[in-house]
């Protein structure tokens, strides 16, 4: 760590807007007052943008006004002027077709409204999966001190005595439904008995991993993952991290000398050891495009491959987000990372203490929620990049979450063009498939959905379920939601609509999976496949206007983030010409 604070006091970029006596200076100022701000709120302290994803069509994040009202006191308390400012909020339960065709919108309406306003610093108040990462790849654009703060996930759901995970025992339950094992009627009251408190996702699904991924790279105090919604400590949290913002202005703590190469290796390793989202791996690629550092898919690789996954949550274990705080929340993997030289205990992070500074002291209260290294759920619990020649790109699994009989399989491939044609024929029981088949799905990347869903998972047929079979390969360029389990190949790159391999698979090729050898075949020539690229045509939605034009115009491939090719970097936060 070789962070030098800055000199305080001195002049910072809001007093362009608040400072002096000029016409311009009186009208920002003025214009403001009309809210009660006295006279002496103005005077050169630090103004503190709090950038809440609030919303009730994000029902994530549905609490976050409440915990705003934290974050000003902290703020106030410091000697800060805290505003709360709405940004876009892109919810992953209502937003279609994807809401990660709006991450990258939101990340540019978000760095917009960083550079464009009155702030020194911002609380980025998030939650739902998007949420974080947009919020974290504006920062890194601008380069303004900020802070994460998480919503915290909710409270664990029960249903006939057994746990109920978001997400998780959404697929479970609705494949139960199609076995004809579970009535609607049961499907029902167990969906009331999965969101019963605020906040998001109570799996390692991508909010959970999130939150864990910006406390492992050093943008949240330690703590800030695993905290419950509604538990008080989280407002705690809150306002610690309203008082700590306004010292980060005045030390000039930017998220540039957070947010730097071993800090993003710090949050692979935790990824692995937590179990955490695959979606993970395209949101710190696309960070990390955001402040410059040179992070690869390959590095998610070298990284995770030795990190055997600890944390005994839903879907890779049996626990949910309660259970881990309870244990001692993602401060205790980081030790553990840090006993095993698995992490660069120097790292800087947003409270101006260590990566080890912060978490050398805790302690684990229950080893079966948090294990130790050698009764781990997976001995390489790290996210696996797989290429070959249907994946020259690369293509990712998680291991801890598939089926240790299914790492090493060759099938013959059954293909869906589109999810519609998916939709159309899963459940035709004329359909040519059993379980040892490879379900393979196209046109569902970043340009082909567009926005790459969250549909990589894909159920399997009925009469597959009825053998009691819940598990097959399946390979998509889609996402799958963290809460989501199964041996899936996903990410493939290039994708379907950019002309990529996929795009050429046909009913009856076989595909062989290697995972201990990272390879993912197409069982066909090289000439055969070269014949077939050279004859293939786009069959994805086009569009001639407005926000999805630019998107499918721009995104970049899912190996490098699935970014706007035109907001990756560091713009920085000048102060604009006056508006008057």
């Amino acid at each position: 760590m070789s962070f030098k604070p800055a000199p305080w006091p001195r002049h910072l970029r809001s007093q362009e807007w608040f400072g002096g006596n000029g016409r311009d200076q009186i009208y920002h100022r003025g214009w403001m007052k009309n809210q009660g701000f006295p006279h002496d709120m103005f005077d050169g302290r630090p103004v503190i943008g709090i950038l809440n994803t609030w919303s009730e069509l994000t029902p994530c994040n549905a609490h976050l006004n409440v915990l705003a009202e934290f974050v000003k006191r902290g703020i106030y308390e410091a000697g800060g002027f805290p505003v709360e400012v709405p940004v876009f909020s892109a919810s992953e339960s209502a937003f279609r077709p994807t809401a990660m065709m709006f991450r990258n919108l939101a990340a540019m309406a978000v760095e917009e409204q960083m550079r464009g306003q009155p702030m020194d610093g911002c609380v980025l108040l998030v939650g739902c999966d998007k949420t974080t990462p947009s919020l974290l790849m504006a920062a890194a654009s601008t380069d303004l001190p900020s802070i994460i703060v998480t919503g915290g996930p909710m409270l664990n759901g029960y249903f006939k005595g057994e746990r109920v995970g978001s997400g998780t025992h959404l697929w479970k339950f609705s494949e139960a439904v199609k076995a004809g094992e579970m009535s609607q009627e049961e499907f029902a009251e167990a969906e009331a008995s999965m969101s019963r408190s605020a906040g998001s996702c109570n799996t390692m699904g991508t909010a959970s991993t999130m939150a864990s991924m910006a406390e492992a790279l050093g943008m949240a105090l330690s703590g800030n993952a695993a905290i419950p919604a509604v538990d008080s400590r989280r407002r705690v949290m809150a306002q610690m991290s309203g008082r700590r913002i306004v010292q980060m202005v005045k030390d000039d703590l930017k998220p540039s000398d957070v947010l730097v190469k071993e800090a993003f290796e710090n949050a692979i390793r935790t990824n692995a050891a937590i179990g955490g989202s695959t979606n993970a791996v395209i949101h710190l690629l696309a960070i990390a495009g955001r402040v410059g550092v040179d992070l690869t898919l390959e590095d998610w690789d070298r990284c995770g491959r030795d990190v055997p996954t600890i944390v005994n949550l839903m879907p890779s274990g049996k626990y949910l987000m309660e259970e881990f705080f309870y244990a001692g929340g993602l401060p205790v993997v980081i030790k553990r990372l840090g006993e095993a030289g698995l992490l660069h205990k120097d790292a800087l992070t947003v409270s101006g203490q260590t990566a080890w500074e912060q978490v050398k002291d805790v302690t684990n209260h229950n080893e079966d929620v948090i294990l130790p290294a050698d009764k781990a759920l997976a001995k390489s619990g790290g996210v696996v990049v797989l290429k070959g020649n249907l994946a020259p790109k690369g293509a990712v699994l998680k291991p801890s979450a598939a089926t240790a009989s299914l790492m090493v399989h060759r099938g013959r491939a059954v293909v869906f063009e589109d999810i519609d044609d998916y939709k159309a024929k899963i459940n035709d029981e004329a359909l040519d498939i059993d379980e040892t088949c490879v379900m393979v799905l196209k046109n569902c990347g970043p340009k082909g959905y567009p926005g790459m869903a969250e549909v990589g998972n894909m159920g399997l047929p009925p009469k597959v379920l009825r053998k009691g079979i819940t598990d097959m390969v399946r390979i998509s360029d889609a996402r799958m939601s963290g809460t989501a389990y199964g041996t899936v190949c996903l990410h493939t790159s290039p994708e379907a609509a950019a002309g990529g391999p996929l795009a050429v698979v046909q009913n009856g090729d076989f595909i062989e999976l290697d995972v201990p050898n990272r390879r993912l075949h197409l069982d066909i020539s090289d000439a055969e496949l070269a014949a077939r690229l050279a004859a293939w045509k786009p069959l994805h939605p086009q569009y001639d206007s407005g926000y999805a034009w630019l998107h499918q115009q721009h995104v970049q491939g899912a190996d490098t983030g699935a970014d706007l090719d035109f907001l990756k970097g560091c713009r920085g936060a000048p102060v604009g010409k006056d508006s008057h």
